[in-house]
């Protein structure tokens, strides 16, 4: 069986990333029945002299294994973390190990630039650029069983073994492209990624709350900041504890005392039973605070006549990622493309100020296309169907074709 890392292991492979400048590192975590996820495995790669790659799996419920040193390069700026599809790991060792992580480079992000589709799971990235394809039988086990299988530590290990080696790859189509720095911008968003549920964020959240009355408002704010508490410390779903339909319902009826939550659907007996005091509390502090107004934005409403304009928002947007050899989905989601379509259309002022805070008019998208893309929407662009039925772009000004 391959061995499981000890302090000493660790302490190497750290030493091992400051010497190259970087390392590549993956998790293993249980999520189901639990307030947040548990990080239980920790697999890393490093380079070797030669070009071999060692790779270590730690067990992260182990607690006489040292992993500060992982821990500390993690936020270093000057070693290279490399993940894929970091959006789920980064917050939970950021949380666990108490560290920021820096220097991020998610190839999942990366392959969107370099002419693949977006969202690209780790195997068919391999399989795509090394050809190599891997074993997936421990992908659904239970990480958070001790001891480890066998079958486990070899699935940890393969999954990081041909990570560095498929970002470099990458790294290196994307500097023949000019795209490299793109996404490395694309990544950076990515280290400030939270798993910590604010109660502010969670109230925000629930359905129709901006619609309810500031005293109700404030009623559903305790109800929600009592179900993270007691989450929190049962370490179980929030759902668990009481769904979001129950919740705001609760709120909309303000129980004064048990009774009165029994009429209340969506709370089985068991809950009421255990919970029924704590929520009739809850309901009670929510009373006593001050209301809570909206004062959400109220956005635009959109128009029956924005389709086609999001439709040839939507084909400059697709003809310019066709040309760059980027996946569409990088550059703008319909829900972009709406705000900016609106925005035109309620506003004329095109200065920078003036423009809606979405993505595709910042960063390398504004210089890749949405410069371009709002003076379309302004008459001053437009696209026409050139030879091989392929779109053109040209300015609007334009001497017609012969």
């Amino acid at each position: 069986m391959d061995e499981l890392a000890t302090s000493r292991d660790v302490e190497e492979v750290a030493d091992a990333a400051r010497a190259t400048g970087r390392f590549g590192i993956d998790t293993e975590f249980m999520g189901e029945g639990r307030y947040r996820s548990l990080l239980c495995v920790v697999q890393v790669a490093v380079e070797q002299p030669g070009g071999e790659v060692r790779v270590i799996v730690v067990d992260a419920l182990d607690d006489d294994v040292d992993v500060t040193p992982l821990a500390e390069i993690l936020g270093d700026p000057a070693i290279e973390v490399v993940m894929h599809a970091a959006r789920q790991d980064v917050p939970l060792l950021k949380r666990t190990w108490d560290v920021p992580v820096t220097n991020l480079f998610d190839t999942q992000v990366a392959a969107g630039f370099a002419g693949l589709r977006a969202q690209l799971g780790y195997d068919p990235l391999l399989q795509e650029m090394l050809g190599v394809r891997l074993r997936k039988s421990a992908s659904f086990t239970k990480w958070d069983r001790r001891p480890l299988t066998e079958e486990q530590v070899r699935y940890a290990r393969e999954d990081v073994l041909h990570l560095l080696q498929v970002a470099t790859k990458l790294q290196e189509r994307l500097a023949e492209r000019g795209r490299l720095e793109w996404a490395r911008e694309e990544c950076r968003p990515l280290e400030e990624i939270s798993d910590i549920r604010a109660v502010d964020m969670v109230f925000a959240k629930l359905p129709k709350i901006n619609g309810l009355d500031p005293k109700v408002r404030a009623v559903a704010w305790e109800l929600a900041a009592w179900r993270e508490e007691t989450a929190r410390e049962g370490d179980r779903p929030v759902t668990t504890v009481l769904n979001d339909a129950a919740l705001v319902e609760i709120a909309k009826r303000r129980p004064a005392d048990q009774r009165d939550l029994e009429q209340i659907r969506g709370l089985n007996e068991g809950a009421l039973r255990r919970r029924g005091k704590a929520i009739v509390a809850a309901v009670q502090r929510g009373r006593e605070r001050d209301p809570i107004p909206n004062t959400a934005s109220r956005h635009v409403q959109p128009d029956g006549r924005d389709a086609p304009l999001i439709a040839l928002a939507e084909a400059l947007l697709r003809t310019r990622a066709m040309d760059a050899e980027l996946a569409y989905e990088l550059i703008a989601a319909r829900a972009d493309l709406q705000r900016i379509v609106t925005a035109v259309r309620t506003d004329q002022d095109t200065s920078a100020a003036a423009q809606p805070d979405v993505r595709t008019l910042q960063g390398w998208r504004r210089e890749l296309v949405g410069e371009e893309l709002l003076e379309l929407l302004h008459g001053r662009r437009e696209l026409r169907v050139g030879p091989g039925l392929g779109v053109e772009v040209r300015s609007a000004d334009a001497e017609p074709a012969a």
